[in-house]
């Protein structure tokens, strides 16, 4: 298969990226503007419960983003199942062939098998890869990315930086966001029956209210601010261009979910703006409030820019609600009761109707949606539709269910004229027209000729020539006569933008035969820029089938040739838990860097001692200084991310890798030992089943955390500012080191541990116990198993390592280790994720 191929439509810069999640939102991100498009086919994509696309109308969709100029990008951002690894290859060659531009991946095993066995396509790094640093994005372009797409908690400054770094970067401009880092959310899978975030089935539990306990379990009242996981939306539209001049080159809009009048009218807002930057245009007030007031009038949950300005407080979180705020667009005055119809019974819900006065800040529109809420009855809500336009400063009348009280917020919750618009834009013959220079020829005795090329990249070009120009038998043909003519382009893809008429003097001509040569130029141009779609799609169908080809158990050989000594290992916090649980019969030791170095240790003392440094999920430039020297060569160190795994390999170092980077296929595996992986620790939404398929192949140890709470949720944001205590100074924060937890609407209770660096991590409820399969789990290729004493105190840790001893050992001799502890859980070892 070809590099490359000529004539495929090039990206535009700063490409201005939407969503859609089905034809409809597709067809409004193209007419609203968009110069690329994601969307997702079949079920390998973080959005499955998305509409998506059938193959026919993927290929009707990426044509005619083609022609209008766009680019088309297909979401595969989830992990890969090692069993679902050549259904994905073959997912990736057949929307190729019906013509998408790139792919989106997140898990590493399919990125390097599509790198060998589709070499010429482009993929992109999605934000579930979890990359925000220069190291990382480098190590990215070096295994053959085009573009990566930062994480959502980056500055403009650390944009910036990470720019330095010579590949493609997208970033996130406007949408819902993730309350934990992408890639490392578990929370979903342990709370909601296996609905991983990692496999598109994210139930979005951080949405719904919880309560905040303190170490004794009682509630620290939190009074208005409920939902502690519930971050606003993200909005930059005032911003494009600090995040253009930073080196943003895709500007990512989020909703692939959403309707089409929200993805057009979101497109069309950020269209405008992107072009009054890029046209230099200074802001114009008026222009700034009509976009504020078309994004606050589509889904949001009220903005924020926090993340971009290098913030993560308050300012950033929905504490009140999860759904759409809308914009407030007046206050209620007061409730007369309606005209009722007689006879009805005084139970009947007519009886009750009411009139509502709402005086207008904002004008709205005929059949616009409000909502009333007043904050002292905030669960008591109603929507009203207005009735006809209204100005700002006028009162209009509403009929309710019931009265209002006076003072209830009046918000605008959809929009009937971003409903309209979106409705006629999708009935468009043709979404998006792309403008093309004319060029005519008539010349006497010559054949007529029409040229067509695309303004924006005239390397796409066309002509077609038809009947020979004769003289004038009556009145002669005039330039304005041609340009009339030729420029009726009809319901073609393009619309004229300049003509250049060669035209003699005395010409005559019929114009049905002008349309008919007009039309087959049009035809020509559609073909020239459809063509290197087609060459690369006929390439891509002589491929092998990838049943044979893939990676996988069943192709790749296994590893190791003699099994690795079964080690116990733990994870502690401090020194005297270090010390009990290899008093306990712990072989190896782990603790974080920031509870080595509160420990008083530096790297040379934790290597005398025997004790690993685990690095963080999270490695920005301003961890570097931090995390950077407990890689050191020859020693082990757990990775938790590509930046540190690439300083790891660069340095010699011996990096495992943990959770948080997930392997769930042997391509994975393979391709991350390749790279300088000395040990794995598997992914704790593994299934048994899973392991034995791809435990087997590593030739470096591979291990499992047997015991303690999974990790669910790892957050910029300090999920304690909840308790609206924040002193912005956490080395002092008193509430922090409480053990403090969350309890959800099930009553389960979810730790909350917050570091110095004011980054929290949220664990789940019920600590997991694998012991009992501890002998399957040996025979499957698991050689370490870990205790996680995260939230232990240290005798707790020498229990559970004890334990642990006495499962290996017992399973070592053929014999069942005990039962699984009460009130613990065997995870997603025999459910899985779906």
């Amino acid at each position: 298969m070809s590099r490359s191929f000529d004539h495929l439509v090039a990206p535009t810069y700063p490409e201005l990226l939407s969503p859609a999640g089905g034809p409809e939102p597709f067809a409004a991100a193209l007419a609203a503007g968009a110069d690329a498009i994601y969307c997702g086919m079949g079920s390998f994509n973080a959005r499955r419960k998305a509409t998506n696309f059938t193959d026919e109308a993927f290929a009707d969709a990426c044509r005619a983003a083609h022609l209008a100029g766009a680019r088309v990008y297909v979401t595969v951002n989830i992990v890969i199942k090692d069993t679902e690894m050549a259904d994905a290859l073959e997912l990736i060659r057949r929307c190729a062939e019906l013509g998408a531009d790139a792919f989106i991946i997140q898990d590493w095993g399919l990125f390097f098998e599509v790198k060998r066995l589709m070499p010429a396509l482009e993929l992109h790094v999605s934000t579930q890869a979890n990359i925000h640093d220069v190291r990382g994005t480098i190590w990215c372009r070096e295994a053959g990315a085009d573009r990566v797409t930062l994480s959502r908690e980056l500055s403009v400054s650390e944009i910036a930086d990470v720019a330095q770094a010579g590949i493609d970067l997208e970033v996130f401009a406007h949408g819902s966001i993730c309350f934990s880092y992408s890639g490392v959310c578990l929370l979903s899978s342990f709370s909601c029956s296996g609905r991983s975030a990692n496999r598109g089935m994210c139930a979005q539990p951080c949405r719904l209210p919880y309560e905040l306990l303190d170490e004794h379990g009682e509630v620290i009242p939190t009074p208005g601010r409920e939902r502690a996981l519930c971050p606003r939306d993200n909005c930059t539209v005032d911003m494009l261009g600090e995040l253009i001049d930073a080196g943003a080159g895709a500007l990512k809009l989020e909703g692939r979910m959403k309707a089409p009048d929200y993805v057009y009218s979101v497109t069309r807002a950020y269209r405008e703006a992107v072009d009054d930057v890029l046209a230099h245009r200074e802001m114009d007030p008026s222009r700034a409030r009509d976009r504020a007031r078309r994004l606050k009038r589509c889904f949001n949950r009220d903005f924020t820019s926090a993340y971009q300005h290098g913030t993560s407080g308050d300012e950033m979180m929905s504490y009140e609600r999860s759904n759409n705020r809308g914009q407030i667009v007046g206050e209620v005055l007061g409730s007369r009761r309606a005209n009722n119809p007689a006879g009805l019974h005084p139970d009947d819900r007519r009886v009750r109707a009411a009139i509502v006065r709402i005086r207008l800040d904002e004008p709205v529109g005929k059949g616009d949606l409000l909502e009333l809420r007043h904050d002292d009855e905030f669960d008591q809500f109603l929507t009203v539709t207005a009735g006809a336009d209204a100005a700002a400063g006028e009162t209009i009348e509403c009929r309710a269910a019931r009265a209002m009280p006076a003072g209830a917020l009046v918000r605008l919750i959809r929009s009937q004229a971003a409903l309209d618009e979106a409705a006629a834009a999708l009935h468009r013959d043709v979404a998006r027209k792309r403008a093309v220079d004319v060029h005519v020829r008539a010349r006497l005795g010559e054949p007529f000729c029409v040229e067509l090329s695309c303004v924006d990249d005239p390397s796409f070009c066309a002509q077609a020539t038809g009947f020979t120009v004769e003289p004038a038998r009556t009145k002669a043909v005039t330039a304005d006569d041609l340009i009339e003519h030729v420029g009726r382009m009809g319901s073609s893809p393009f619309e004229a933008a300049s003509f250049d008429i060669d035209l003699d003097e005395g010409c005559g001509m019929g114009f049905s035969a002008v349309h008919k040569v007009r039309a087959q130029a049009c035809a020509a141009l559609e073909s020239a820029i459809c063509a290197g779609y087609g060459a690369r799609s006929d390439a891509l169908a002589e491929l092998s089938p990838f049943a044979q080809s893939a990676t996988t158990a069943e192709t790749a050989t296994v590893g190791q040739v003699e099994p690795f000594e079964p080690e116990i290992c733990a994870i502690a916090t401090s020194l005297e838990a270090a010390l009990a649980a290899r008093e306990a019969g712990a072989d190896h030791i782990y603790l974080t860097v920031d509870d080595l170095d509160a420990a008083g240790l530096d790297p040379a003392r934790a290597r005398e001692m025997g004790i690993t440094p685990i690095l963080d999920e999270v490695c920005r430039a301003a961890d570097h200084e931090r995390l950077e020297p407990w890689i050191a060569s020859g020693a082990p160190a757990a990775v938790g991310n590509i930046s540190e795994l690439a300083l790891a390999r660069e340095r010699g170092a011996a990096p495992e890798i943990r959770t948080c980077i997930p392997v769930h296929n042997v391509a994975c595996l393979q391709a991350l030992e390749a790279h300088g992986a000395a040990g794995f620790w598997l992914s704790p939404e593994l299934t048994l089943a899973e392991i034995e398929r791809i435990a087997p192949h590593a030739t470096v140890p591979v291990g499992l955390i047997v015991s303690g709470a999974p990790r669910v949720m790892t957050s910029e944001h300090c999920i304690l500012q909840v308790a609206n205590a924040c002193i912005h100074d956490c080395a002092r924060c008193r509430l922090r080191t409480r053990a403090c937890s969350l309890r959800n609407i099930d009553g389960k209770v979810l730790p909350v541990r917050t570091d110095i660096h004011g980054r929290s991590r949220l664990y789940d409820g019920y600590p997991l116990d694998l012991t009992p399969q501890m002998g399957k789990l040996l025979a499957a290729g698991v050689s370490r198993f870990a205790v996680d004493g995260t939230l232990l105190a240290p005798d707790a840790l020498s229990e559970l390592v004890a334990r642990a001893r006495r499962a290996l050992e017992a399973a070592r001799a053929g014999r069942q280790p005990a039962r699984r502890l009460p009130k613990t859980s065997a995870g997603c070892l025999f459910v899985g994720v779906d």
